[in-house]
């Protein structure tokens, strides 16, 4: 969608005064004349107001409940930031615009609503681009409000003037470039409602400056000064003034400001119904439940209610881990490839057939599969080589699951297929407790320092985490203690969220201990915003698992290619630099590793006191995660 100033059908023969006859020689002066569209008579222009449409994009994000906006600041967005900060709305400055973004996806995530960000024009909106796509594979509602060069001047190599709308369509659902002020409000209530409905996803709405500034400035801008001489200078200077009536035509005009409905799929009753049928039938039955289960309009708590009254062991992945709580009977964490060859019927429940299950090779050809997706695309992907599904059910993934336990009501399995996958359970967990027994050639074992992490880990707490080879170690060692107390990147696999996500999450849950785990070489993204959290006193936790390399992928790349070439780091005092920037620093490693509960506790108790604290963990390399997934 791009709103142009060409929705009144208007011709160059209405435009031309009579008496120019045929003096205007100039094809130019003619083509000009022939794309200028003055306003409906019935709108009139405010010249004397003081009033800008940053005022207008306020008001709508303030309709819609938004509470923050993410921002690195620029002069082409400055009208919006200051009228955000009038009507209430936080506006949280960071240091990089990409950490702006992540901020707006961890709150759209959190919390269910729009997550929103805004960011100046040029290289401001291309530092975002990897978030945008982060969270476009990861389905968040985030809206991206980007400056841009004034309208008359786009195209015309003006400062940090490219073609944005072009850069982000491939990323966004809606994309909508704002021509005219009286636009702003109903184009915002258009990007909101498209940002969540069906699949969520981030939208981008571009805002040129001078439909975010005052009348009178854009007039002292756009308009000489001086009244110019010759028949080309006043037809130019004609032309400047009914561009600017059509750019403020209507401008403050009442509109409505609030919320569009959104459309969010439901699977049929009678898909329901055959769904039940196959569950009804099953021995040994597994579903696995991924992030599409945790958006609205089903809340947490009514999900959970509905995945235990059903009574089938789960695995949870994304931001349905914690769902559960933390050791919950029903919820199995280690052995799935294992556990979906042995299941007579899988419901893949926002779950899809990616690489997380190689491509969907590893579930058995002799299992039905029910697969429950908002995408359609999306649930069928790799259908046609290495799986097929008994039943595709397109819908909403929680409402579907209430729908499918009271059709089931009543329904109980034996209880030798659960007890046997928590048995495998067991036995897993005791190889952990093995490998964390065993000392490292160097520093600490993570393995070890993540159990004692666990052990640690409160029940208010949220888990950012951000990181190769120690998060990875992390995803089977540490629970979250709750539904959506979990925040990964995703199945784009992003590294430098961690800043951004701890942002967004300790703003939308204020009470909450926000435990951030980072490996060493996903840390170096985020380091700088620890000025952003102590100017803006955010207090979070950062333990960082420091081997001093890349070693996910040195594990692979050495033994395959014979060098460890680019996988080096140091083990760089990354508490010191932290401390440089005003938050608390502590070390971990072997000097100290009979005090590693009681360095995590002083880090809590100085969250607590209102400071961010970045833990150094110096640690090992173990055998651990030998065989994961890098490429």
């Amino acid at each position: 969608m791009c709103l142009t100033n060409t929705e009144v059908p208007v011709t160059s023969d209405v435009l031309r005064p009579p008496s120019w006859g045929r003096r205007i020689a100039s094809p130019h002066l003619v083509q000009l004349l022939d794309h200028l569209v003055p306003p409906p008579a019935w709108v009139q222009v405010d010249t004397a107001s003081i009033q800008h449409g940053g005022e207008s994009v306020a008001a709508v994000l303030r309709a819609h409940g938004v509470r923050f906006l993410f921002t690195l600041v620029g002069g082409h967005i400055s009208p919006l930031l200051v009228a955000c900060e009038k009507l209430g709305i936080r506006v949280v400055d960071t240091r990089h615009e990409v950490t702006a973004v992540f901020a707006a996806d961890a709150v759209a995530r959190l919390t269910g609503t729009l997550g929103v960000a805004a960011v100046t024009a040029g290289p401001g909106l291309t530092n975002t681009v990897t978030a945008v796509k982060n969270a476009q594979i990861a389905q968040s509602p985030v809206l991206l409000l980007g400056g841009a060069a004034g309208t008359l001047l786009q195209n015309r190599g003006a400062l940090q003037a490219i073609d944005q709308m072009s850069l982000f369509r491939p990323l966004c659902k809606f994309c909508a470039s704002v021509q005219r002020v009286r636009d702003i409000v109903p184009t915002l209530r258009a990007a909101a409602a498209a940002a969540q409905s069906g699949t969520p996803g981030p939208v981008f709405v571009e805002l040129p400056i001078d439909v975010l500034y005052p009348y009178f400035i854009v007039r002292k801008e756009v308009v000489p000064a001086m009244p110019p001489k010759g028949l080309m200078g006043r037809v130019v200077s004609w032309y400047l003034e009914n561009h600017l009536a059509n750019l403020f035509a209507g401008a403050w005009e009442p509109q409505p400001e609030g919320p569009l409905p959104l459309d969010i799929p439901q699977a049929s009753a009678q898909q329901v119904q055959r769904c039940v049928e196959i569950l009804s039938r099953a021995k040994r039955p597994l579903i696995l439940l991924g992030s599409q289960a945790l958006l609205p309009p089903i809340p947490a708590d009514k999900l959970r209610a509905a995945v235990e009254t059903l009574g089938v062991p789960c695995f949870l992945g994304g931001m349905a881990r914690g769902l559960l709580g933390r050791n919950h009977p029903l919820h199995i964490r280690q052995n799935r490839s294992a556990a979906l060859k042995k299941a007579d019927v899988v419901l893949l429940a926002g779950i899809i057939c990616d690489f997380r299950l190689s491509y969907g090779r590893v579930l058995s050809r002799s299992s039905k599969i029910i697969i429950v997706n908002r995408n359609r695309k999306d649930m069928l992907i790799n259908s046609d080589i290495f799986w097929k599904p008994q039943e595709a059910v397109r819908g909403d993934v929680g409402s579907f699951m209430v729908k499918l336990v009271e059709g089931l009501e009543g329904q109980t399995w034996a209880s030798d297929w659960a007890e046997e996958l928590r048995e495998a359970d067991r036995q897993k967990e005791q190889t952990f407790r093995e490998k964390a027994l065993m000392p490292a050639a160097q520093h600490l074992n993570p393995v070890r320092v993540l159990q004692l992490v666990e052990e640690t880990l409160p029940d208010n707490s949220i888990l950012v985490v951000d990181g190769g080879d120690f998060v990875g170690t992390a995803a089977h060692l540490v629970q979250p203690r709750g539904p959506l107390r979990w925040l990964d990147p995703g199945a784009f696999g992003t590294l430098g969220v961690g800043a951004g996500f701890a942002l967004g999450a300790k703003l939308c849950r204020p009470d909450a201990e926000v435990w951030c785990l980072f490996g060493d070489g996903a840390f170096g993204y985020s380091l700088i915003e620890f000025d952003t959290f102590v100017r803006h006193k955010i207090p979070v936790m950062a333990l960082i698992g420091n081997d001093a390399g890349w070693t996910q992928i040195s594990r692979e790349q050495v033994p395959c290619l014979g060098s460890n070439v680019a996988c080096g780091l140091a083990y760089t005092d990354y508490h010191k630099a932290a401390m440089g920037l005003g938050a608390q620093g502590l070390l971990l490693s072997r000097q100290n590793e009979d005090q590693v509960v009681k360095v995590l506790r002083d880090a809590q108790q100085q969250c607590r006191d209102g400071h961010p604290v970045v833990v150094n963990i110096l640690i090992g390399r173990t055998d651990f995660r030998d065989g994961s997934i890098a490429v």
